[in-house]
């Protein structure tokens, strides 16, 4: 729990020093949309939440370089993705595959498709309302 209190508040330095200038994200620009399909509290942890979900991709889309301050799993319905850690060659995933992303890993995914949507299901256990996307400055080439 210190550890991801800790990611936290490093997260929000980092973002928190992004300069307005910062360019607009894909999912800003209508390219990517998630589809809530359900927010809970956990029985008996009123403080943990699990939120599901629907996500897709135009063709092309990326959603740059970012950490989740919880873990996620991502399990891919239709087209295929790419997921790139920092520091660790893409990983490509087509629908039927999943992957787990441990709390506080960044990364980037996008649909290299140019003509087939991306669509994939995101599965996150949070801190109450910490399950957010937090972006940080791009260097991840693709």
């Amino acid at each position: 729990m210190a550890r991801l209190r800790k990611l936290i508040i490093l997260a929000t330095v980092v973002v928190l020093s992004v300069p307005a200038s910062a360019p607009i994200f894909a999912e800003e620009q209508s390219s990517i949309t998630h589809t809530p399909l359900l927010k809970s509290a956990l029985l008996g942890t009123p403080d943990q939440e699990v939120i599901v979900w629907d996500t897709v991709y135009a063709p092309g889309a990326i959603n740059p370089r970012h950490l989740h301050p919880a873990a996620i799993t991502f399990h891919v319905v239709s087209g295929t993705g790419v997921w790139q850690e920092d520091g660790r060659p893409p990983v490509t995933l087509h629908a039927g595959d999943s992957l787990f992303v441990p709390a506080g890993t960044i990364h980037s995914h996008w649909n290299p498709s140019k003509t087939e949507s991306l669509r994939f299901v995101e599965f996150i256990v949070a801190e109450k309302d910490k399950g957010r996307t937090i972006r940080l400055p791009e260097n991840i080439s693709h």
